[in-house]
Order: C-alpha cells, then sequence, then structure tokens
C-alpha cells in the first residue's frame, strides 16, 4: 500500500450514527471477486435517495469523509475498505470505530481518524456549512485541522498502526522487511524439508 502521511482535501458530511459495514457496502455486492470496482456500490442503498449526500454536487471529488460515531460496526468484512477506497476516500473521520473495520482500514492504507465528539460533531456542522472546506490530517502529528473553521485537534492511532501507514507497510510489506532472516532460515534448512518460493 502506499505511504499515508498527510491527507489533505474537502470533505462528505455523512451525519449519521451506528453506520455498519452493511450499510457501507450491501452484501449483494460480496460476490465480486476483486478488489476493485466497490466504490459504485458504496453505501448504494442510500444512494437510491436523491437527497442523499453522495449525490449532492457540492461534494463532488471530496477525498474525507466525516460521520457521526459508530462508524463501520458490524460484520468484518475487508469489502467496506475497499468500497470506500475505491470511491475516492482515503480518511474517515469519526469520534468511533467499529475495532475490525479500523483494524482492516489501517492494514489497507485507509486512515481511521478517530476525534473526540465535540471536534467530530464541530467537524460535521463545518463542513455542511461550507463544502468547500479544506481539513488536514497530519499522521505523525496525530493532528486534525480546518483552519478556515477555527478547528484544531488530536486524533487516537496506536504507535504500531501510526508507523504502518507512515511506511506504506501492508501485511506483506511488515514481512518483507525481515526477508534477510527468512532468507538465511531458508538457506539453513535441510534440502528434503518444504521450502519457501523465492522473493520477486
Amino acid at each position: 500500500m502506499k505511504p499515508v502521511q498527510v491527507v489533505t482535501g474537502r470533505a462528505v458530511p455523512l451525519d449519521r450514527s451506528d453506520v455498519d459495514t452493511d450499510q457501507i457496502i450491501p452484501s449483494d455486492w460480496l460476490k465480486r471477486v476483486e478488489r476493485t470496482g466497490f466504490g459504485a456500490g458504496l453505501f448504494a442503498e442510500w444512494r437510491d435517495g436523491r437527497s442523499f449526500v453522495l449525490n449532492d454536487e457540492r461534494f463532488v471529488g471530496a477525498n474525507i469523509l466525516v460521520a457521526g460515531p459508530n462508524f463501520g460496526t458490524g460484520s468484518s468484512r475487508e469489502h467496506a475498505v475497499w468500497a470506500l477506497m475505491d470511491y475516492g476516500f482515503e480518511a474517515v473521520v469519526s469520534p468511533r470505530f467499529g475495532d475490525i473495520f479500523r483494524n482492516n482500514a489501517t492494514k489497507q492504507g485507509l486512515l481511521p481518524v478517530q476525534v473526540d465528539g465535540e471536534l467530530g460533531r464541530a467537524l460535521l456542522e463545518a463542513v455542511m456549512a461550507d463544502p468547500t472546506l479544506e481539513i488536514t490530517i497530519d499522521v505523525a502529528r496525530g493532528a486534525v485541522e480546518a483552519p478556515a473553521a477555527g478547528l484544531r485537534g488530536k486524533f487516537a492511532l496506536g504507535e504500531f498502526e501510526r508507523e504502518r501507514m507512515v511506511n506504506g507497510w501492508d501485511d506483506i510489506g511488515l514481512t518483507l522487511r525481515h526477508v534477510g532472516d527468512i532468507e538465511r532460515y531458508e538457506a539453513g534448512r535441510p534440502p528434503w524439508m518444504p521450502r519457501a518460493a523465492a522473493a520477486g
């Protein structure tokens, strides 16, 4: 995955709480075998309503989703993260995330920005009032800012997750950091034992 160090852009305000993974990407879409193309199914059932925020032209091209509390609850489907990223979101801001969703997000390169409830509400209201509002999220500093609205604060991210995002380490990338150790181990194994395939 690509490194995520700073995310800057406009936001979509999703003023809903307890958004589960089935609402993010309905189960009809889980039959696909690719990891791409899920953006078309993002919030598919809600997008049938003309007033749904993703149908509002003022928010076209926004790369940050600002949501209510308890975002990404429910089943463990990775497809929810794939759908958000395929649609163009690089970060999701919420006062609370489902644990499995949060874990899936950091493994795929989608930044979960967990802020306190007061800042989360203020960001939602600011974006609803001004769709052109620019938000900057700095991963290394753990900071989220919307200077034009006078909003700034911190967000929670564990040190391991922060390092993973900044360096762009998915699970394979984490393993490849130890390729020298793996090769040395393999070189010392008896020739009759199964061997790991060569890297590359």
